[in-house]
C-alpha cells in the first residue's frame, strides 16, 4: 500500500494543490491528513473540499478544534487568534459539520493518525524530540503513526526489543527503509506553513510493501497566497512568514 500523507494545511490552497499534483503521479492507494486543515490561511473551505475529494483519513487539529469553539484560544498567539476569528464566520455549514465529526485519533491498521501526540491527544502536545516521540510511541498500537502540529518534519524509529532507543531521521527527504523496526512515528511537517526554514510545502510518502518512507518538498506559488492573505484582511505577518519558512 502506498500512502500519501498531508501535513498541516492551514487554509493554504496553493500549497495543497501543488502537493496533490505531485502525489497524483505516485500511484497512491490511500491519503491521510493529520489535522489543521484551517487556520492562518485565506481559503479554508477550498482546502476542506480538496481533502474530502481525496477521501483522506483525517484527525482533528488544534486549529480545527479552535474554530469550532471546542478549544480555548487563550494560549494562541495574537495572529493565530485573529485568524481563527476571521475563519469562523466564513465556514459553510457543511465545513463545520465535517470538522466537528473529526476524531482526535484514527487507528486504521497499519497506521494511526493524530495531530500532536498519542500521549493525551486532546491536549495537542508537540513531538519535537525523541523525548516526546517516546511518550507517543508508548501509546502507538500500529506499525505506523502519522502526525504534524510542529510543522517540522522528522521520522522516529523504534524496535520493540529496545523500547527506549529511538532512531531519528530529521528532514528526511531521502527515502529511508524502516525494515527491522517495529514502530515508525512520522512527523510530516506542514503543507501550508512550514517552520523549518524551508518554505516549500512538505508531505509524506510511505510504501508498506517495500517498507520505505520519505518526506518530500515541492515549491508552490507563495506570492499568490500572500496576495490572498492580504486581500482577505488577515494579519500581514501570516503572509510574510510563508516566504521564510518560519
Amino acid at each position: 500500500m502506498r500512502i500519501g500523507i498531508l501535513g498541516d494545511i492551514h487554509g493554504n490552497a496553493e500549497a495543497l494543490r501543488a502537493v496533490v499534483d505531485e502525489l497524483r503521479g505516485e500511484a497512491i492507494d490511500t491519503y491521510v491528513q493529520v489535522g489543521d486543515i484551517v487556520g492562518y490561511g485565506p481559503e479554508p473551505s477550498v482546502c476542506i473540499d480538496i481533502v474530502r475529494e481525496l477521501g483522506c483519513t483525517v484527525c482533528m487539529g488544534n486549529h480545527d478544534a479552535a474554530v469550532l469553539g471546542i478549544l480555548d484560544t487563550s494560549y494562541f498567539n495574537a495572529f493565530a487568534r485573529a485568524a481563527i476569528q476571521w475563519t469562523r464566520p466564513r465556514l459553510r455549514p457543511e465545513d463545520v459539520e465535517f470538522l466537528r465529526a473529526l476524531p482526535y485519533v484514527v487507528e486504521k491498521p497499519p497506521f494511526t493518525v493524530v495531530h500532536g501526540s498519542l500521549h493525551l491527544p486532546e491536549q495537542f502536545g508537540y513531538v519535537i524530540s525523541p523525548v516526546e516521540a517516546l511518550d507517543s510511541l508508548e501509546h502507538q498500537n500500529t506499525e505506523l503513526c502519522f502526525l504534524g502540529h510542529s510543522h517540522v518534519p522528522a521520522i522516529y524509529l523504534r524496535r520493540d526489543s529496545e523500547p527506549h532507543e529511538i532512531h531519528v531521521v530529521p528532514h528526511a527527504e531521502a527515502e529511508i527503509s524502516y525494515a527491522g523496526f517495529d514502530r515508525v512515528l512520522m512527523n510530516v511537517g506542514s503543507v501550508g506553513q512550514p517552520r523549518d526554514e524551508d518554505p516549500r510545502a512538505a508531505y509524506g510518502l510511505v510504501d508498506t510493501e517495500t517498507k520505505t518512507a520519505m518526506i518530500r518538498r515541492v515549491a508552490y506559488d507563495i506570492e499568490a497566497v500572500q496576495t490572498k492573505i492580504r486581500e482577505a484582511g488577515l494579519p500581514d505577518v501570516l503572509a510574510n512568514r510563508l516566504a521564510l519558512g518560519l
